[in-house]
This record gives structure tokens, C-alpha cells and sequence, in this order.
């Protein structure tokens, strides 16, 4: 099927309606390569794992290639025991069947209510229209069919020029609420033409993710389900192998993944902001990182910048609980680039008046310079409002 935005070749795509949770839109999705491709994944750190994060991560390690995405939205298949693990290795046998490739191949993906096990039955009357359905549908339709709660589908893609041809990167993502990866409920697919080792693959996926899904918070909670999975086929034809090329496919892929996350930030369930906490100053980048979660998973900063109040005292408070080591009175803050707080004592004047504009804006900047070392981290936060709580106390009914 055609479609508006740059496909990486080989790729195809296909979305269908189970009805396993959601009526009337899809929820299974379907992204195959033509050929073998080398998989790579990033998974989350919850103890609790679901199933399908445990199988994905037996196939990458085990399977030779792989060649296809498998995702459905609306039950999680997580804390479902024995009982959970067959019934995701049932479902990429059915579809490996139909597809003519082995289930370790294959990468399952699942989001939606934790506990309940799959609607078998569905799968098994539902599988068939979904093989049969590939190569009609758009990347942008499984990008909605993977939706929960997200208010938009939300897609990034981009390419890389090389002495033998252009290479294609395209990504999509779900994920509003129960945010907090840790590698929310949130899941990541990228495509790649390129020819990589698979090695190479896997330690940039991991680094781009490290500066994109793992630097963002809405609630604080990381899933039972978090991954971000990627596939590289070659079918560009063009080999990235030399140092330049490499690292330009890393910095392609780390832009890719940036803007994914920056939407999932942005479509945060009740959200109305973006927050940019930008620490600097800290002895070292695990302290600055320490501190810039502090204060953007703190419920007291959210809900002050959903209710446009600068009300820098909490951020201070924030800080001071950290952990990160610093001396307070050489702390300085600012918001939306103007001073609040400088070396530990407020900054006279009607701060209210001056900031009122800025924390108007959808996006506002929070910048912390803790004077204490040449630590640095940006964490990307959204605000907490009326709507997070409706959304969240009634996700089941």
C-alpha cells in the first residue's frame, strides 16, 4: 500500500480490527521484512516482565535473523505466568505458519490491562486476516493500531546519505501514560535499510534509546511491557561499515528516537506541558540525572506548572532530596531563562508578573546549576492535571 511518509525498503506493514479489547479500530499489528534482518531490542527493567518482553528477548538472542514485528493492544500479557509464555509462543506460531517464517523470527510486542491472559479464541479466529491483510496497510495504521490511551499515533522517520546510496530510518511509538522507562506503558518499532552488523545495531539502539526514551517521565511508572525493538535488512543494498557511516546512522537513529519520545511526552495522558529540566553543575552525570528525576517525576513541580505557578521553592525542595551531593548555597535556578533562585537565596523582585507569560507556554524550561562539578543531564517531564486522574481511575471500566 502507498504511503505518505518514506518507507525503509523491504518493509510491509498490515492492521486489523480482534475486537479483543477495542471495537471498531484495529488492535494487531503486523510489520514484516522481505528478507532476514538483524534484530536488536531494549527492554524494560521491571522485575515483573511480561510475556512477550521474555520471548522477544529469547529470539533476538537465539534466532539467527529476524523478520517480523508482532503487536497487540489492549491486554498486556504481563504477571500471567506458564500460562502467558505459551500463549505469546502460540501466537507467532500461528502467524509464522501463515508467513512462511520460523516464531523465533519473530518479536512480539503487547500493551494494555496487566493480568488478564489472551483472548486465545480471538487470536486464533483473527490471525489468518491479518497475514492475509499484509502489504495493505500504511505504516501510519499500525502506528494507530497500536494505540491505548495515546491521543495521536506518533511516527518519526529519516535517512542517511552515503557514497552507495541513501539509507531509510522509520520509527513509531505508543505510549501517555505509566511513563517512566527504565531500559511506560510504552513500546518502540524501528525499521532500517541499512546493512549493520548486528552487534553495531543492537549498541546503537541502546544508546539512542539512553538519550531519548529512557530521558522523559509523565507519571513515574515503569511498565511491565517497555521495548523498544529494531530491525536493519540490507535491502538498500547499501553496507555501513566505515567509521563515518556508522556514526551518522547512530546520530540518524538517536534524532528518530528523540522525536518519538518528545511526542509521547507531549500526548501525556491529562498533560497540557512539556518540561525541559536541565541540570548542570552536578559532580557527575549519574548525580545530575538523580536530580533532574527528582524534580520532574515530584507530583508538588508537576501540578504547580499545570496550574502555571512558578513556584520555585518545590523545585528547591526537590533538589535538596535528590541525593546528588552539592553545597546549597552555590544552588541556582531559573525558569523559562529567567533567574528564581541563585546561590541558595530567592532573587528579589515580582517574579509572578515576570514569569506569567512563560508559564503559559506549552513547553517551559527549568534549568538547575547545582556548582558542584561538570555533571549534566536534560530529562523531558510533563505536567500533572485534572484529566491524568479521570483517565487512570477508570482505565478498566
Amino acid at each position: 500500500m502507498e504511503s505518505i511518509v518514506p518507507v525503509p525498503a523491504g518493509f510491509s506493514f498490515a492492521a486489523h480490527a480482534s475486537g479483543m479489547r477495542y471495537q471498531g479500530r484495529d488492535d494487531l499489528a503486523l510489520i514484516v521484512s522481505d528478507r532476514p534482518a538483524v534484530g536488536a531490542g531494549v527492554f524494560t527493567k521491571n522485575l515483573f516482565q511480561a510475556a512477550p518482553v521474555t520471548v522477544a528477548r529469547e529470539n533476538i538472542k537465539n534466532s539467527q535473523s529476524i523478520r517480523a514485528f508482532l503487536v497487540n493492544a489492549g491486554q498486556a500479557n504481563a504477571c500471567t505466568g506458564d500460562e502467558g509464555l505459551a500463549n505469546c509462543r502460540a501466537t507467532l506460531e500461528m502467524m509464522a505458519e501463515r508467513l512462511g517464517i520460523e516464531p523465533g523470527e519473530i518479536l512480539p510486542a503487547s500493551t494494555g490491562v496487566i493480568g488478564p491472559q489472551l483472548k486465545m479464541d480471538l487470536w486464533r479466529a483473527e490471525a489468518p486476516a491479518l497475514a492475509a491483510g499484509l502489504g495493505k496497510a500504511a505504516p501510519l495504521d499500525a502506528a494507530k493500531a497500536i494505540m491505548t490511551t495515546d491521543a495521536f499515533p506518533k511516527m518519526a522517520w529519516g535517512f542517511v546519505e552515503t557514497p552507495s546510496g541513501t539509507v531509510r530510518l522509520l520509527g513509531m511509538a505508543k505510549g501517555a501514560g505509566m511513563i517512566c522507562p527504565n531500559m511506560a506503558t510504552m513500546l518502540g518499532f524501528v525499521l532500517c535499510d541499512a546493512d549493520v552488523e548486528k552487534a553495531r545495531w543492537q549498541a546503537m539502539l541502546a544508546a539512542a534509546v539512553d538519550a531519548s526514551f529512557n530521558a522523559v517521565t509523565v507519571d513515574g511508572d515503569t511498565s511491565t511491557n517497555d521495548c523498544v525493538l529494531a530491525m536493519a535488512n540490507g535491502a538498500s543494498g547499501v553496507a555501513v561499515r566505515e567509521d563515518d557511516e556508522l556514526s551518522a546512522l547512530a546520530a540518524a537513529l538517536n534524532e528518530l528516537c528523540q522525536a518519538l519520545a518528545y511526542m509521547i511526552v507531549e500526548d501525556a495522558e491529562g498533560g497540557t506541558k512539556i518540561v525541559r529540566v536541565h541540570v548542570t553543575g552536578a559532580q557527575d552525570h549519574m548525580e545530575a540525572e538523580a536530580c533532574a528525576r527528582a524534580v520532574g517525576h515530584s507530583p508538588l513541580v508537576k501540578t504547580a506548572m499545570f496550574g502555571r505557578d512558578a513556584n520555585w521553592g518545590r523545585i528547591v525542595a526537590a533538589v535538596g532530596r535528590s541525593g546528588a551531593e552539592f553545597d546549597p548555597a552555590k544552588v541556582s535556578v531559573a525558569i523559562g531563562g529567567i533567574p528564581v533562585f541563585q546561590n541558595g537565596q530567592p532573587v528579589p523582585g515580582d517574579l509572578d508578573s515576570l514569569l506569567a507569560p512563560h508559564m503559559r507556554r506549552a513547553e517551559i524550561a527549568i534549568d538547575i546549576d547545582l556548582g558542584a562539578g561538570e555533571g549534566e543531564y536534560l530529562l523531558l517531564a510533563s505536567d500533572l492535571g485534572f484529566d491524568y486522574v479521570k483517565c487512570n481511575a477508570s482505565y478498566r471500566s
